[in-house]
C-alpha cells in the first residue's frame, strides 16, 4: 500500500495564517510532490458540532468558507479529496467501536483535550473540572473521533502542529490496542510536523497565545490589504524598544516570529535589499538602529506578496459556488467508499460481520442439524 495523508480543519470560521504555515502550505507541497498515493482533506463539521451544538448554522455557513480557503491556497481537487466529515457516516461507527479501547482516565490525561477545555472558558484542567462543567461527551471523546478519521482512510501520514501531537499519540495507542486484540487490521499513522519551528504554533497578533479565532488575534487568508496592514501595525513587539536607537529584543517579538515563519531570501532581495537575510536584520535590531515601523512594513509586504494570489483565486471560486459544492460532493463520495472498505475489515476482525460470514452460517447450521 502506498503512502496516504489525512488532514483537515474544523469549520468554525475562515482559515488564518496559523492554519497556513502550520498545515495548508505544507499540504500543497505534499500534494504536488507525487509522493503520496492518496490525500484526504476533511472539513470536520461533526467535530465542530461537539462544542457548537447550539449554533449549527455557524458550522453550516463555514463549510463553504473553509472549502474556498482550501482551493484558494492551491489544494487541487484532481490530486486531493476534499470531503465533509458528516457525509461519511462510517466514521461514527468506527469511533463507537474504538470507545471500548480507551478509558475515561486516559482521555482526561490527554494534554490537547485539557488545553481545548481551558481555552473554551474552563478555569481548571483538573479531573474534577471535567465533571463539574458539563462538558459534552462528543467534545470529551474528540481524540477517539480523530482516530476514526485517521484510520478509516488508512492514513500513513498526518501533518499536524505540535499542539496536536498528543492526539496522534492517542490514535497510535488505539491502533496498537485494536490490532493486539483483533489482529492486524488498522494502519499505524506517523505524525508530520512543520520543518520550521516558528510554524508549529504561530502566535496571535497580540503575542499572548497561538492564533485563534476565539481570541480575536487572527490574520485571515481572505483579509484585505488594508486589514492586514492594520493588524500588523497593532502587533506586539518589544515594549523596551522605545527609540529606534534602542537595542531591541527579538525573542518574544511577534513581528520577528512572523518573519521567521514567512520571510525568504527572495523577500529581502525584493523588499529590503539592505539585508541579505533575516539574521542580519535581527542583529541590527538587537544592537539598535532599526525601527519597528520598518520591520512591520517589511512584514506587510511579505504577507501581501503571499496572500494576494490566494485572494485572487478565492474571488474566482466565489463566482462559482455550485462548482465548490460539487467538488465537496465528489470528494465525500470517494472518502465514503474508502471508509466503507476499512469498516468492512474492522467488522470482520471484530467478528460482527454476521451476514457476510458464510462459514459461520454453515457451522451454526451443522450444529443445530446434529441435535
Amino acid at each position: 500500500m502506498g503512502k496516504i495523508i489525512l488532514t483537515g480543519d474544523r469549520p468554525t470560521g475562515r482559515l488564518h495564517l496559523g492554519h497556513y504555515v502550520g498545515s495548508l502550505r505544507r499540504r500543497v507541497e505534499l500534494q504536488n510532490s507525487g509522493e503520496f498515493e492518496k490525500i484526504f482533506i476533511m472539513i470536520a463539521d461533526a467535530q465542530a458540532l461537539t462544542d457548537n451544538a447550539d449554533n449549527p448554522e455557524k458550522v453550516r455557513q463555514n463549510i463553504i468558507e473553509v472549502a474556498l480557503d482550501y482551493l484558494s491556497c492551491g489544494i487541487d481537487p484532481e490530486k486531493s479529496n476534499i470531503f465533509i466529515q458528516s457525509q461519511v457516516p462510517e466514521l461514527c461507527e468506527l469511533a463507537f467501536y474504538y470507545m471500548n479501547l480507551v478509558t475515561v482516565q486516559r482521555l482526561q490525561r490527554n494534554p490537547t483535550v485539557k488545553a481545548e477545555i481551558q481555552m473554551r472558558g474552563f478555569t481548571s484542567t483538573d479531573d474534577d473540572a471535567l465533571q463539574k462543567k458539563g462538558i459534552p461527551v462528543g467534545f470529551f471523546t474528540y481524540p477517539i473521533s480523530q482516530a476514526s478519521d485517521i484510520t478509516a482512510f488508512r492514513a500513513t501520514t498526518v501533518p499536524v502542529g505540535d499542539d496536536q501531537a498528543p492526539m496522534i499519540e492517542q490514535t497510535r495507542e488505539i491502533v496498537h490496542k485494536f490490532n493486539a486484540v483483533y489482529g492486524e487490521t488498522l494502519t499505524m499513522p506517523e505524525m508530520l510536523l512543520p520543518d520550521n519551528a516558528a510554524c508549529c504554533r504561530l502566535p496571535g497578533t497580540d503575542g499572548k497565545a497561538k492564533m485563534s479565532k476565539s481570541l480575536g488575534n487572527c490574520i485571515y487568508l481572505s483579509d484585505t490589504s488594508k486589514e492586514i496592514k492594520k493588524k500588523v501595525n497593532s502587533m506586539f513587539t518589544d515594549p523596551g524598544h522605545l527609540q529606534i536607537s534602542d537595542p531591541g529584543k527579538v525573542e518574544g517579538n511577534v513581528v520577528f516570529t512572523y518573519l521567521d515563519a514567512f520571510s525568504t531570501p527572495e523577500h529581502f532581495a525584493k523588499f529590503l535589499p539592505e539585508y541579505s537575510c533575516l539574521d542580519e536584520m535581527k542583529d541590527h535590531y538587537r544592537h539598535g538602529g532599526l525601527g519597528d515601523g520598518t520591520c512591520k512594513k517589511f512584514l506587510c509586504n511579505i504577507l501581501e506578496d503571499i496572500l494576494q494570489p490566494i485572494r485572487e483565486r478565492r474571488a474566482a471560486y466565489e463566482q462559482n459556488i455550485p462548482l465548490v459544492y460539487e467538488i465537496l460532493r465528489k470528494g465525500s463520495e470517494i472518502a465514503r467508499a474508502d471508509a466503507a472498505k476499512t469498516l468492512t475489515d474492522v467488522r470482520k476482525a471484530m467478528k460482527i460481520d454476521y451476514f457476510e460470514d458464510s462459514e459461520l452460517i454453515r457451522q451454526q447450521s451443522e450444529k443445530f442439524k446434529s441435535k
